[in-house]
């Protein structure tokens, strides 16, 4: 039944991207088959204005259309150019998650229901929605305490966003069920790891006490930085469905004539915003992953102020290590050690050589060198990346895509506050300082401690791992004397499960069929 409902809901997508004119404006060269069918279809049944549109307009269109867990995948999918293409990506990245805001006495509703207290006992006011958004939206509400009354910023969870994100992910696992099995080039690109990914991230932007959780964390990294700071979360106005922080007043960093007319310093926000991003990434292992220029603003004393932390990314400490060292090799043109550190990280597979990678980065790399500012692109240079590492069968690291496609953001946010602005002569300071901290003596230091704490807790675990191992093998003697066998209900569910799988393949594939068949029909009769 489960996936009888993800065929109809996977059909009713398509369908609505063919009205919308985005089946049509896919490539035509080198598309299979089935692609070549759907765009013949959909040039029956799409809507005239489509014709006329952008196709980032029309792609657009189509996720509002499919509703709020559509326009997050299109967000998410922006972060991965290597599935669907860099053309598609940027138009993706453009996607405004902006939707029509639902009743202020439903918000009041949740909130009451979250905190287990009435809205007019927490807040002595609570004004309608500011803005809206497939997951959330924003109220601006006044509190009193000790010191007065202040200003604060309430987001509050749409109704109903949750179930309706779990049936809609159903459909998502099985396109990329369908992929994997259908297209040999998916496997590379894991999407059902990917769908795996969203729903993990998800899950985690739907509790808004992990969103407060964030900001605080972040709140005590860059307690001591300039220029940066996020806003303070109000922990008692706070639960799963509503979060309450302090409300910012300032200028939107894309209002870069208002930035310009207050008399802010443009290209030192820009360099400020490169730099504070670059010291989470190393520095913290925790960086904000949404910072286009709606989510950060300019306070009076041009400080950067990033809101909605609702996608955050994380890098571990030999992530972090890899990562600065592929940066300042790119940086001081090392390309030996940038293919080295791909290998050591085992993002490459060692039947490769060395040498061809690193020429493969050399042809990457020197692009960069010798040009004008305004005509380095992170964005093409993490095409080229991704294309090499298709040519070195390099499977996608999830983990990296999030910082990559930030990585890309914030260079262009810079851009439109300093058109001159050089991204990598503005790195070379933070990624050098983190080169040394990182691989310097003090990071050896800090391996070899972490090495005698793993080896003590080795120690302490080694009579539980002793009885293991004799537990195991013999097992493993049992097995080789008598054969491995599974019990009858096993062997019964197995043989269930596989006639179900059968079944509701088959019907997906008819569903599909006649769907087709009767759109072309209805064309001609």
């Amino acid at each position: 039944m489960v996936n009888l409902r993800a065929s109809f809901s996977l059909l009713r997508a398509i369908y609505v991207m063919m009205r919308e004119g985005v089946i049509t404006a896919l490539p035509e060269e080198g598309a299979p088959p089935p692609v070549r069918l759907a765009k013949s279809v959909a040039k029956l049944i799409e809507r005239r204005r489509a014709k006329d549109q952008a196709q980032s307009e029309n792609l657009s269109k189509a996720l509002n259309r499919l509703g709020p867990s559509w326009v997050k995948l299109g967000q998410f999918l922006a972060t991965r150019p290597d599935i669907v293409g860099s053309s598609i990506a940027l138009d993706l990245e453009l996607l405004q998650d902006s939707m029509e805001p639902f009743d202020t006495d439903a918000a009041k509703q949740m909130v009451a229901a979250t905190l287990g207290e009435e809205v007019d006992k927490l807040f002595t006011s609570f004004g309608p929605a500011v803005a809206a958004a497939s997951v959330a939206q924003v109220h601006k509400a006044t509190i009193e305490d000790a010191n007065g009354i202040h200003e604060v910023a309430v987001k509050v969870i749409r109704p109903g966003v949750r179930d309706r994100f779990s049936r809609d992910l159903a459909t998502f696992f099985s396109a990329a069920r369908a992929m994997e099995r259908y297209i040999a080039a998916a496997e590379r690109l894991q999407p059902v790891a990917v769908v795996e990914m969203l729903a993990k991230s998800a899950k985690l932007e739907m509790d808004l006490r992990l969103e407060a959780a964030g900001f605080s964390e972040m709140g005590e990294n860059t307690a001591e930085d300039e220029g940066f700071r996020v806003p303070a979360v109000d922990w008692e106005r706070t639960g799963r469905d509503c979060i309450t922080m302090d409300w910012i007043d300032g200028t939107k960093l894309s209002n870069v004539e208002a930035l310009a007319a207050a008399g802010h310093d443009l290209p030192a926000l820009a360099n400020c915003l490169n730099q504070s991003f670059l010291r989470h990434v190393l520095r913290d292992g925790f960086f904000h992953a949404d910072m286009h220029p709606g989510n950060l603003f300019v306070d009076q004393q041009s400080n950067i102020v990033a809101v909605d932390l609702g996608i955050s990314g994380r890098l571990g400490k030999l992530e972090r290590r890899y990562l600065a060292e592929i940066l300042f090799g790119f940086i001081v043109r090392d390309y030996r050690r940038v293919a080295e550190v791909h290998f050591e990280a085992g993002y490459v597979p060692d039947h490769h050589d060395v040498d061809s990678f690193a020429q493969a980065i050399r042809a990457i790399g020197e692009p960069i060198h010798g040009q004008e500012a305004d005509k380095v692109s992170m964005a093409r240079l993490l095409t080229l990346l991704f294309e090499v590492t298709e040519l070195f069968d390099m499977k996608t690291q999830a983990q990296l895509l999030l910082l990559q496609k930030t990585m890309v953001v914030v260079e262009g946010v810079a851009r439109r506050l300093d058109p001159k602005f050089n991204m990598w002569k503005s790195a070379e300071p933070v990624v050098a300082h983190y080169v040394n901290r990182l691989i310097g003596p003090i990071a050896k230091l800090e391996e070899a401690r972490d090495g005698l704490h793993a080896m003590g807790r080795m120690i302490q675990l080694a009579p539980d791992m002793a009885q293991r191992a004799e537990r195991l093998s013999h097992e493993i003697d049992a097995m080789a004397r008598d054969g491995m066998r599974l019990d009858k209900p096993s062997i019964e569910a197995i043989g269930k499960a596989e006639a179900r799988h059968s079944r509701s393949g088959r019907v997906a594939l008819w569903i599909i069929a006649v769907c087709l068949l009767a759109l072309v029909w209805k064309q001609f009769v």
